[in-house]
């Protein structure tokens, strides 16, 4: 569907800016880590080598993009206009992405949790409720600082189904242990 947008259309005319000049991406890597690659507003647009224009599944542009089959861009909306950059920082998109893990912006080192959980006091204590609302300390020095990597771990690990939505919080004070506040299926926790 994104290709026919280019039908009959000069693609180099595409990329002509309103003064006529050519209008080159701009550099995600050159924004740091603090480009938004996992905002719900940062479209993505891959380029096949045969000038296809195709969005949607970030595992498969990266491995096209790793292999030289195509390019990933982005479109990064403001508030009165939007930027195109060239996501050039293939490793940074795919930690962002879960694609390959990243210890420093999940906080959770890629090995097996000492984990501990018990019923929050405060939480939902309804018997027909599907989910539990749970308090949980990790005891392996790990912190959790993205919420889905932790839940993919505990789904892999202990088959713990947590949930990935809603409201999460953690309490603790510095150089203490920390707790986390959060939601999981009461059938799934052992």
């Amino acid at each position: 569907m994104a290709d026919l947008l280019f039908t009959g259309i000069d693609r180099s005319a595409v990329l002509k800016s309103h003064i006529g000049g050519p209008m080159e991406p701009r550099s995600a890597a050159a924004s740091g880590r603090v480009f938004p690659y996992t905002a719900g507003t940062t479209c993505y647009i891959e380029v096949h080598g045969d000038g296809t224009v195709t969005h949607g599944d970030q595992r498969a542009a990266y491995e096209r993009a790793v292999a030289g089959k195509s390019r990933l861009f982005a479109v990064w909306p403001g508030q009165w206009s939007s930027d195109l950059f060239e996501v050039d920082d293939l490793d940074e998109f795919a930690k962002a992405h879960g694609i390959r893990h990243d210890d420093e912006r999940t906080g959770l080192k890629n090995h097996v949790h000492k984990v501990e959980w018990v019923k929050n006091p405060h939480g939902n204590d309804n018997p027909r409720s599907q989910y539990l609302d749970i308090d949980v300390t990790l005891t392996s020095g790990c912190s959790i600082n993205d919420r889905c990597t932790f839940a993919a771990q505990m789904k892999e690990q202990k088959g713990w189904d947590i949930a990935t939505s809603g409201g999460w919080s953690k309490s603790g004070r510095p150089g203490g242990t920390t707790t986390y506040s959060l939601r999981a299926r009461r059938k799934s926790l052992t």
